[in-house]
């Protein structure tokens, strides 16, 4: 399912800013419009992916036409001028982009003694699982 958030490309020196109004005030950057927008996707698709495995609440989209770069501008930062700014829709899928690039899994090699891997084969122990939690745990991520 796609979803499709607003978000307000801010021309800066270096490149472009993005912020997602609806979103608070998620934010994201890049060199150039293109990586700007490749960010966008990504930074929203990480939110929506987050809300979704934290259960949160996902404030639903504004529409486009609702949405005044000025007044964002100045929400930011009052002392500023506003500057270039557009409005886009950014649209991501966010199952499939989980799948791509949050849920992939990686292939690591490693070695045990052989008397530790016996004893696990014997038990039909899940090394994938066995490292997994091990790491969750080590990092205080679970």
């Amino acid at each position: 399912m796609l979803s499709m958030y607003p978000a307000v490309f801010f021309r800066e020196d270096n490149g472009y800013s993005v912020v997602f109004p609806d979103l608070n005030w998620l934010a994201t950057q890049g060199n150039t419009f293109e990586e700007a927008m490749e960010m966008a996707i990504d930074c929203l698709a990480g939110y929506l992916y987050t809300c979704q495995m934290d259960k949160s609440e996902i404030p639903g989209p504004s529409m486009l036409s609702g949405i005044d770069p000025a007044a964002v501008a100045k929400e930011l930062d009052p002392d500023s001028p506003a500057g270039e700014a557009i409005v886009n829709m950014v649209a991501v899928d966010v199952a499939a982009y989980a799948k791509a690039h949050f849920e992939k899994s990686v292939k690591k090699t490693l070695t045990i003694p052989a008397w530790l891997n016996a004893a696990a084969l014997e038990r039909n122990i899940n090394f994938s699982q066995v490292l997994q939690d091990a790491l969750m745990n080590q990092l205080h991520l679970g």
